[in-house]
């Protein structure tokens, strides 16, 4: 039994059967599961070729041979490890209890399916001791009891401007899971600096229903979590409408500048829950298969 940790057990059991998709060329140098465009050593047959001075003769077909009288070698598809990184938000706007719980279960499944396939995974927040760097199917339980114990999102300061300091270079795929509300300006810069550390980037945006669809009335005081300034607001259609619309052109913003980059993004509601968000939205996108 595995209870103790956020995700639940019967989606532990479903994602031994999913991976992460990506058509990213790059690839680690050690053995791995996943098929490279290279040509190497596995037993999976790529093409022919013909034979030239210097190629290994054990790799000469004898039975085209005898069909054509010419020499042709078989190549094989070589086998690589994908090196996934995930880089999580944990600034203090984060720290909204169903949003963290939900960004915290995303990092897990998607890190359990790497490790699950016998590839490198990395993780890190911006926090001190975050740091996760193994690979194989033996280090699913470390991964998910380490994601699981994480303290409340607490972190001061900014995500967009600090987060390239917490990523390994030369990922193959790389996550980013954040609320991505930070200004665009800090987002601009991070985001550029992104594709030179993997081909294959995106950015996973947790919100809630509340930030979406506020329900707050009369008067109110609201504190900015990131900053603790404070505001004294009196509620009405008005001001809900004016939020909506900056939120709006925040959000189209923002995935603008992602795709810029040629970062694909994906917005995720926490009250939609885990199971739906891998299985009809990642699935479906194909950002798992």
């Amino acid at each position: 039994m595995m209870s103790h940790f956020i995700l639940p057990d019967d989606l532990i059991a479903k994602l031994g059967r999913l991976s992460v998709a990506t058509s990213s060329k790059l690839r680690g140098h050690h053995k791995g599961s996943h098929r490279s465009s290279r040509i190497g050593s596995s037993l999976d047959f790529s093409d022919y070729r013909e034979y030239a001075l210097g190629d290994d003769v054990r790799q000469v077909d004898w039975n085209v041979y005898a069909r054509t009288e010419k020499y042709f070698i078989k190549r094989f598809l070589d086998e690589q490890e994908m090196r996934v990184h995930i880089l999580l938000d944990s600034s203090r706007s984060m720290g909204e209890g169903k949003k963290w719980l939900f960004a915290r279960q995303i990092a897990c499944a998607l890190g359990f399916m790497v490790l699950n396939r016998d590839d490198r995974l990395s993780f890190s927040t911006l926090e001190e001791n975050t740091f996760f760097r193994k690979k194989g199917a033996a280090y699913r339980k470390a991964y998910l009891q380490m994601v699981t114990n994480m303290q409340e999102a607490n972190i001061k300061g900014s995500f967009a401007r600090n987060g390239i300091k917490a990523i390994p270079k030369d990922c193959t795929v790389l996550f980013v899971v954040t609320d991505g509300l930070e200004p665009l300006e800090e987002w601009e810069h991070f985001f550029r600096k992104l594709p030179r550390f993997s081909g294959d980037v995106r950015c996973i945006q947790i919100v809630t229903e509340e930030e979406l669809h506020p329900t707050f009335t009369g008067d109110v005081r609201l504190i900015d979590a990131e900053s603790d300034e404070e505001l004294n607001v009196s509620m009405s259609n008005k001001v809900l409408e004016q939020y909506q619309k900056e939120r709006d052109e925040h959000e189209k913003a923002f995935y603008a500048i992602c795709n810029r980059f040629g970062i694909k993004t994906i917005q995720l509601v926490a009250e939609d829950g885990i199971q739906r968000a891998i299985f009809h939205q990642l699935l479906k996108n194909r950002w798992v298969q």
